[in-house]
């Protein structure tokens, strides 16, 4: 069974960010020390179900010894991988890395891009974007980038219309036609599937959608295309641990046949292999 470590945000708006870590404190030594395991920080789906498929086919005859700990925030992982409790993450995508690193001083990098997510417009009241009523309320992720990202998605889809050169700072503040007078709930990347009860459609990033039971190629009123995509998700590490050979094997496993077989298998679709 693998080892799993699952925090929420809650927990660290309530400073117990450490506790979190506590347990993984005994590790931090084993991060430089190539002989032992390579612990890797994910999100449980899909990103911990892939690494779990590399566990158990893949890793043992490529000599990996693998350990994978889930967690349901989008911070703890890097956090983790920075002090050095983790060796590797995989859960986030370049905006996304780059907008944290210049917030948090941290030093995170990517390794090699495995897949892409699609966000999705999803609702529980309505069957198409178009049937969405004046005032109707959206909630979209309150992180800078997958916010952004989400403006983007109902942009292109002509729901609204953004600021010419907005980037993926973008907020409701540079919405510059909203014909339907939509408001916006700013919620926690992973509360947004939670609210569909409470709004009339919201804006879930691919991995909270399928852990919902939502499929994005399926149940999204409208999702993001998949060609030229900025928003891969990709192995991470501390700048200067590139090199770790056990790092090399996991990459090379990662942008296996084998690995982009059993994406394209298990989640038809809403999960797009990226290499």
């Amino acid at each position: 069974m693998r080892n799993v470590t699952k925090l929420g945000t809650a927990v660290l708006a309530a400073g117990a960010l450490t506790l979190g870590l506590t347990a993984c404190g005994s590790d931090k030594d084993s991060v430089s020390d190539t002989s032992s395991p390579l612990v890797v920080a994910a999100s449980p789906v899909p990103h911990a179900e892939i690494l779990d498929y590399v566990k158990d086919n893949l890793a043992k005859k490529a000599g990996l010894d693998l350990e994978v700990r889930e967690f349901t925030d989008y911070v703890t992982p890097n956090t983790a991988t920075e002090d050095g409790s983790v060796g590797a993450n995989y859960f986030q995508n370049q905006p996304y890395l780059d907008d944290f690193n210049k917030k948090n001083g941290t030093h995170i990098v990517p390794v090699v891009t495995v897949h892409l997510e699609p966000l999705g417009l999803y609702s529980s009241k309505v069957k198409s974007a178009d049937d969405l009523k004046s005032g109707a309320t959206i909630a979209v992720p309150n992180d800078s980038v997958n916010e952004a990202r989400a403006l983007k998605l109902l942009a292109t889809n002509g729901i609204i219309t953004l600021k010419d050169g907005v980037g993926n700072e973008a907020t409701p503040a540079d919405i510059t036609k909203n014909p339907k007078d939509l408001k916006f709930k700013e919620l926690e990347a992973a509360q947004t599937p939670r609210s569909l009860e409470d709004v009339d459609a919201a804006v879930i990033n691919g991995n909270y959608a399928i852990e919902a039971d939502l499929s994005p190629a399926k149940d999204a009123l409208v999702l993001e295309s998949a060609k030229d995509n900025p928003y891969g998700n990709f192995l991470a590490v501390k700048k200067g641990n590139e090199d770790d050979p056990r790092v090399k094997k996991l990459a090379e496993l990662l942008t296996s046949p084998e690995v982009k077989k059993f994406i394209e298998d298990k989640y038809e679709g809403s999960v797009i292999p990226s290499f």
